[in-house]
């Protein structure tokens, strides 16, 4: 019988499985109601969720508007620059 050498189990090890998020920032170009609209063609909200995010991004100065796989953050702020909005993407922290 051979001995066999087995690599040890860290049992603190965790999978990253934290969102990216999706931020899209105030600016003196867009008008609200735009926002709103590229807020519903985009990702289908409902006028009302539009206009709730429409209003975080302008009083507060930023909204997160989706959060998902990197791929798909990556995605939805290529989008969004095509429609001429800001927007960025980050890493959730867990306190978001």
């Amino acid at each position: 019988m051979t001995d066999v050498a087995t690599a040890p189990v860290d049992e603190t090890t965790t999978v990253d499985d934290r969102p990216w998020l999706v931020i899209v920032w105030n600016d003196p170009i867009n008008l609200m109601s735009y926002v709103t609209f590229v807020l519903q063609k985009l990702f289908g909200y409902s006028l009302e969720k539009a206009t709730a995010l429409m209003l975080d991004i302008h009083h507060k100065g930023r909204a997160v508007v989706s959060q998902g796989t990197r791929e798909r953050a990556e995605l939805d702020v290529y989008r969004l620059h095509e429609h001429g909005l800001w927007a960025t993407m980050t890493k959730d922290g867990g306190d978001a």
